[in-house]
């Protein structure tokens, strides 16, 4: 097969998919400086699976630092476009014709589109580069100071924690230790400073909220923040399973292989999900083999150690029992204590030591306790309340009478019928297989009612939806507990079924 060079106007529809996509990965200051003034300009075709990108920049400078801080984005997004391997090369180009060339650009996409939100974008942009034109002037050198590369640095390393699906508040920083968790927590600093080499597979377990997912996130944190461009994938055992799922049903096991066993660093949460699933288990012990043969490091959590998984073949309990596993127990009084301190401060809050305590004796687990950190920041903020000791008695007495709160006297069917008119699907969808995300959100919410507000055991709820094991339960459970702290709307949508249920029920 000839080279084939692709014309003008391809590889521009090229570029602008991938600004599109990197425009939402990294900070507006990055893509400024690093991604418009770096344009591709050149795409040549060898054969079926490979190509060459050149990307013209207007200085060495530039070259350089978009080398070493954007190469693996770049290429990776044109890969994922054009489907095939790229050699990409950045070069030095006149810095003038790249600024007339994005001018040109945008003007013929006003003119192609001709319509007043556009035209007012372009204004805005070709105000941005009327301010770059001055190529040479002093604005150069603060453009390029030490202080807006460690911004371009730091915005570089939030956008690669982003995109490894990681919380940016689950750091180490933040991870307060005491004799429940210390040895996790040693076992987790050493895999983040040496991976793939001090303990391979790490095997976190233990109940909801005593800090695994926390662990787990800041060996991904650390990591990154040392090498932006390291390969870490995050990810659940349900998400993992679906991904399984959907690459079967889509035909392309080839891409989930690639992204999973290039993997420099795989954490996987809750990986107790896959037990019992056949397809699932196989994909994950030659994924496993895989990434353990590159030295690659794997960090995994559960509810439970591997031999207490039912379900879970004996082929992976075998190789997750041959690395590290600790069990974490459940926090001290005293550790809960530095939780509610670490957490208040992290929202602004000046806690007194008395009243950490307070809340320390009657809240367990740390998601609880953040629950409540964030009612008392909204008492403040919201109701202009003082922080004092009758605002904490008054939070805690309503935490409590929320936890024992009556149970709804209704049969799971009126609760299964209720969420799904709320979410507008089907019930026999939502018992069912299906996975899209809407009815996953709805399934996951019936679920969390069910267990949380009616009390039925995981066996019993799993016999409404398709006989689905307790683990399933479990997962969504503790999703619905994190998204009802971190996510409004499904807050909204929860104090809204509850408010329709109660009504009925009485």
């Amino acid at each position: 097969m000839q080279t084939q060079q692709l014309n003008n106007d391809e590889v521009k529809l090229i570029w602008s998919q991938v600004k599109e996509e990197l425009k939402l990965k990294i900070s507006p200051a990055a893509y400024n400086t690093w991604i418009l003034l770096n344009p591709l300009t050149s795409v040549e075709i060898i054969d079926q699976t490979r190509a060459k990108g050149i990307i013209s920049s207007p200085s060495a400078f530039h070259a350089t630092n978009l080398k070493k801080n954007l190469y693996s984005q770049l290429k990776t997004s044109i890969e994922s476009i054009i489907n095939k391997r790229v050699e990409l090369e950045i070069i030095v180009t006149d810095p003038m014709k790249v600024l007339a060339d994005n001018k040109k650009m945008f003007n013929n996409q006003r003119e192609r589109l001709g319509s007043q939100q556009t035209q007012n974008s372009v204004v805005s942009t070709n105000k941005s580069f009327q301010k770059n034109n001055d190529i040479a002037s002093p604005t150069v050198e603060e453009l390029f100071s030490q202080s807006n590369l460690e911004s371009n640095s730091q915005d570089r390393i939030t956008a690669a924690i982003r995109q490894a699906g990681l919380r940016l508040d689950y750091q180490f920083d933040s991870f307060a230790v005491s004799g429940s968790n210390e040895m996790a927590h040693a076992a987790a600093t050493a895999v983040a400073k040496r991976p793939g080499q001090a303990y391979n597979p790490l095997f976190l377990y233990g109940g909801v909220g005593v800090g695994k997912t926390h662990l787990m996130q800041a060996i991904g944190h650390y990591i990154l923040k040392s090498n932006p461009s390291a390969k870490v994938i995050y990810c659940t055992g349900e998400e993992f399973t679906n991904d399984i799922i959907d690459a079967i049903r889509n035909k392309k096991a080839s891409g989930f292989k690639k992204k999973f066993r290039s993997a420099q660093i795989l954490l996987i949460d809750d990986i107790q999900f896959i037990a019992g699933k056949n397809a699932v288990q196989e994909e994950f012990f030659h994924t496993f083999n895989a990434l353990i043969k590159l030295s690659s490091q794997i960090v995994l959590t559960s509810d439970r150690s591997p031999s207490e998984i039912p379900l879970l073949e004996d082929r992976l309990k075998s190789r997750f029992e041959a690395g590290l596993m600790v069990d974490i127990q459940q926090p001290s009084i005293e550790l809960k204590t530095a939780i509610v301190l670490i957490k208040s401060k992290a929202r602004g809050l000046s806690l007194p030591i008395n009243l950490a305590e307070k809340i320390a004796d009657k809240v367990d687990g740390a998601r609880r306790i953040e629950g409540v950190i964030t009612t008392i920041q909204s008492e403040i903020e919201l109701k202009s309340k003082n922080l004092n000791e009758e605002l904490i008695n008054d939070i805690l007495l309503k935490e409590s009478s929320t936890e024992k709160n009556e149970r709804l006297r209704l049969k799971p069917q009126s609760v299964i019928k209720k969420v799904c008119l709320h979410y507008q699907v089907s019930q026999s969808s939502i018992k069912g297989k299906r996975r899209n995300k809407e009815i996953v959100e709805a399934r996951h919410m019936a679920m969390y009612i069910l267990k949380n507000d009616l009390n039925m055991s995981y066996v019993e709820i799993g016999r409404w939806f398709s006989n689905r094991d307790h683990t399933s339960i479990m997962h969504a459970r503790e999703k619905i507990e994190e998204s009802l702290l971190s996510n409004e709307m499904v807050l909204n949508d929860y104090q809204e079924l509850k408010k329709e249920l109660l009504a009925i029920s009485k």
